[in-house]
């Protein structure tokens, strides 16, 4: 019988679609690190993944030729993400350039050569240098937002629902274990929903 406070309504910042052109735009290099970066910036927002999911990849965990690829999330849940043409791209010319043989997909790249990113020796990037890029490039193409990779994940996720996609379709995307949590992306339904109204109720046939 006791009375439990409500849970405010959480707040979801995401790019709109020029934001994020100008995002990958910003990547621009042609050098080994401007590759890196590139296909970073594409695969987050192509498969809204978690910045811990992306720094796991292997090399061998991904199908380009199919274009897709799975990934263990949050507790150990699997699922199917899909990689857009140019995503697939950006990691093909970013892959063309390496010439380590480390397995992880993405290495961390410091100013004098490679060097061991891990106590395993592994060049294998973290998650910091992950945040710290894409708020770099985000400054860089002079987005005002405070940009995070889960600011991709968000922006994935609002990009495919105001396109019109299923939020139940959306919520196996992201590998989200109860629609709740999905449903913090209403913002979206609610103004297409706004649009449908606008455009259908109260018309008369003539």
């Amino acid at each position: 019988k006791i009375d439990i406070g409500k849970t405010p309504d959480r707040q979801v910042d995401f790019l709109e679609l020029d934001e994020i052109q100008e995002l990958l735009s910003a990547a621009d290099g042609e050098g080994l690190r401007g590759l890196r970066d590139r296909a970073i910036l594409e695969l987050l927002f192509s498969a809204g993944l978690r910045v811990s999911e992306l720094t796991s990849l292997d090399r061998d965990s991904i199908n380009l030729k199919k274009g897709e690829f799975g990934i263990r999330g949050k507790g150990s849940k699997l699922r199917v993400v899909f990689l857009s043409p140019s995503a697939r791209t950006a990691i093909e010319r970013y892959l063309d350039k390496r010439s380590d043989m480390d397995p992880a997909l993405f290495i961390g790249l410091p100013k004098k050569g490679l060097g061991k990113n891990r106590a395993d020796g592994s060049l294998r990037i973290s998650d910091r240098t992950v945040q710290r890029l894409v708020k770099h490039y985000a400054v860089k193409a002079g987005i005002l937002k405070d940009v995070h990779p889960h600011t991709l994940r968000h922006s994935f996720a609002t990009d495919l629902l105001h396109n019109g996609a299923d939020i139940r379709a959306v919520q196996s995307m992201l590998g989200h274990s109860s629609i709740t949590t999905t449903q913090i992306y209403t913002h979206v339904t609610n103004e297409r929903l706004r649009e449908i109204h606008e455009k259908f109720h109260g018309k008369r046939k003539k």
